[in-house]
This record gives C-alpha cells, structure tokens and sequence, in this order.
C-alpha cells in the first residue's frame, strides 16, 4: 500500500506495519491507525508516529529510555491487560515530544507515554500514576544521552 506522508513523502508500507490505536489517542479520538518510522540517523530514537487514516498527521517520538535509562514506567493491571501482556518489561515505550525552537527547548511527555505491544501492535497512551514524571520535560534536562532501545 502506499501513503502520501508530509515529512517522508510517498511510501510503501504493509497492513502488518500498522500499530492500532484502539481508542485512538487524546485529542484524536477517531485516528486508530499508525505507522511507526524511524527518522533518518535517529538510530531509531526519534521516530515519526505517521497516521494511516490522515496523512497530514504525524508526531514526533522519541525512546525514553535514550533519554533517560532510568526510566521505570508502571502500567496499571487494566493497561496491562488491555495490551494483552502480564509484564511492563513486555512492552515498547515512547514519548511525544512537542519540538522548538532551538531545539534544546524543546519537551517530551514522560509521564503520558505510548506503551506498545509489539508482538500484537496494539498501542494506548497512557497516563502514569508517578509524581516522578511530568507532562513537560525539557530535552536539556536530558545530558546524558544513551542509546538503549528495546524495540
């Protein structure tokens, strides 16, 4: 199949490369269907989350775990269970990042992180119950960068 994408132009994609979103994600309720793309000599730590359904639409992501090897996020059992997995371990986690000007003032949502199943490519947004991690933290938080990605 082919898709018309605003940041990678024309591409060629599969059925079994598409990640549901079965209630889509905030603010974008009725888009269910995504690609996930990493962004050229990103080593796969900033990717674009491309809408299937809306070609116009697409997010920024990034791996937390490049961003932050410490980052724990805990899932409640109903998010667990909706993703069909016992264990968080189980799952790929990334993080919206809103980009800025410099791009050092730029933030990720660590505390609203995507959790996807790989193996079903099934995906929600989730909001976790830690103080530890806000809605905003800027990339300049973030010195020691180390690429650690899972998925």
């Amino acid at each position: 199949m082919k898709l018309n994408t605003r940041l990678f132009g024309p591409i060629d994609y599969e059925e079994s490369d598409i990640i549901t979103f079965p209630k889509g994600l905030p603010s974008f309720e009725d888009e269910h269907a995504f690609l996930l793309l990493p962004i050229a000599e990103s080593e796969e730590s900033l990717l674009c989350l491309q809408s299937v359904e809306t070609p116009a639409l697409s997010f920024i992501l990034m791996n937390p775990f490049s961003l932050d090897p410490s980052y724990t996020p805990v899932l409640q059992v109903s998010e667990r269970k909706a993703l069909h997995v016992e264990r968080d371990e189980d799952l790929c986690f990334y993080v919206l990042c809103a980009m800025k000007r410099p791009v050092s003032d730029s933030t990720v949502n660590m505390k609203s992180p995507i959790a996807l199943n790989p193996d079903t490519r099934t995906a929600y947004q989730v909001i976790l119950e830690s103080d530890t991690y806000r809605i905003r933290h800027p990339l300049s938080e973030f010195t020691n960068r180390k690429e650690d990605a899972s998925c």
